[in-house]
């Protein structure tokens, strides 16, 4: 058996929560690879609205096992008021929801560094969610980090000291107030005690078991491809490595066990932060996309920056995760539309024309150069096939997957899980 991976392709936002949801039943594991609370997974069924920010899509089937794995970094406080947000559901957590020792622990000064550094860039900021996601990367890499395995161990509280006393020397650096410290730590060490109570596991031994036994996983990715810390329009990106090949350092699984890898993207373009987004619209167009697709970020809130679809970006996704399937989200929010572009290629300051994203991207102005196609202008809320779907739409779909060379096999009309079409 290999391991499935579905991610996002774009700036992340493509709708990977309601996917996962949607696919569920064919798994017996769900797996989080990287990431942190930094990402917010918005599920929508039975007409309530669900936003799952560190917890695998996958928690509100019963019978699914879902695993935070090794590459994730993990707040306890958010990861405590996330399960008991759940609470209502009667959601077995205790039985389906296991926690890799391995997984990296946010603590407080995280999120002060986080805002410290933020603040230190000026109007050079990143658009960081200040949930302390970059600096506890920071802290894995230069190998100084608390490990979830590490609450267990008697000496910890001393291990937190010793990073604390770090961490405090590079605020007073930044001169980043401290006054809230105390009473961020009293709820960071009360999740930490209600954490010790859940299951922890040494997941590597989990994942490549369950696929000796021939067991369905899903590795579910967070943020999206164009986001990533390599090959993302750094320095505008994630901490993590947010493609294929983050599953597999994410969860301790190889590269020849991986199986279809199932990309992402939205009809449309969305960015949240700073960064370069060629397609981005600045007028009505734009502010109509935003309405439409109610584009405000499920984690900060932040009004996400919109745009038509980009194919040089997309091919990009698609190359260096090697997608095997699409599924494209959010048809319905172009239905307002009477036509609809796509961005083809790029033209560079000199007047050449690129399809392609190459190094000096981000700190160069392109102009998107655009096809035009004509939209289906109606209502997709009742559609159940892709028969019924308007000629408009099917020929945009048709037109994508000969320009891309792979299958579009799923096709979201909606929020609600019914209203996802497979082909």
């Amino acid at each position: 058996m290999k391991m499935d991976v579905l991610l996002g392709l774009q700036w992340g936002d493509e709708g990977k929560g309601k996917i996962v949801d949607v696919l569920a039943p064919q798994y017996e594991v769900v797996a989080r690879f990287q990431g942190g609370p930094n990402a917010g997974h918005t599920l929508e069924f039975d007409g309530i609205k669900h936003v799952l920010h560190q917890i695998p899509s996958g928690i509100f089937r019963s019978q699914i096992l879902n695993i935070i794995g090794n590459g994730v970094v993990l707040d306890p406080i958010i990861l405590k008021k996330e399960i008991d947000g759940l609470g209502k559901f009667s959601i077995d957590y205790r039985k389906n929801l296991v926690i890799s020792k391995k997984a990296t622990i946010i603590v407080p000064t995280h999120k002060l560094l986080d805002a410290a550094y933020e603040q230190s860039k000026g109007d050079k900021k990143i658009g960081s969610t200040l949930k302390g996601i970059g600096p506890t990367y920071q802290d894995k890499i230069g190998r100084s980090a608390l490990r979830i395995g590490d609450i267990l161990s008697p000496d910890f509280k001393d291990k937190y000291d010793t990073l604390l006393e770090k961490h405090k020397t590079t605020l007073s650096f930044y001169n980043y107030p401290t006054d809230k410290l105390e009473e961020m730590e009293v709820q960071f060490f009360e999740a930490v005690e209600f954490i010790k109570t859940l299951n922890l596991i040494d997941s590597e031994y989990v994942v490549n078991g369950a696929l000796a036994s021939n067991k369905r996983i899903l590795a579910e990715g967070a943020q999206g491809s164009l986001l990533d810390v390599d090959f993302g329009s750094y320095p505008f990106v994630t901490s993590s490595n947010t493609m294929a090949a983050g599953a597999c350092t994410g969860l301790g699984v190889a590269p020849s066990r991986i199986g279809e890898v199932f990309g992402i993207f939205k009809a449309y373009c969305t960015r949240v932060g700073s960064g370069p987004f060629p397609t981005e619209l600045f007028d009505e167009t734009g502010e109509a996309m935003r309405k439409e697709g109610n584009e405000f970020g499920s984690t900060t809130g932040r009004p996400r920056r919109c745009g038509w679809l980009d194919l040089p970006a997309l091919k990009y996704s698609i190359m260096i995760n090697g997608v095997t399937q699409l599924y494209m989200m959010k048809a319905d929010v172009l239905n307002i539309f009477e036509e609809i572009k796509i961005c083809t290629h790029y033209e560079l300051p000199s007047g050449e024309k690129i399809d392609r994203l190459s190094f000096e991207i981000t700190d160069m102005e392109v102009k998107p150069v655009y096809k035009t196609m004509k939209g289906w202008n109606c209502s997709l809320a009742d559609v159940r096939s892709y028969e019924n779907f308007p000629d408009e739409l099917k020929a945009y779909v048709a037109y994508l997957e000969k320009e891309l060379n792979v299958p579009i096999n799923l096709i979201s009309v909606g929020p609600d899980r019914i209203q996802t079409i497979l082909r």
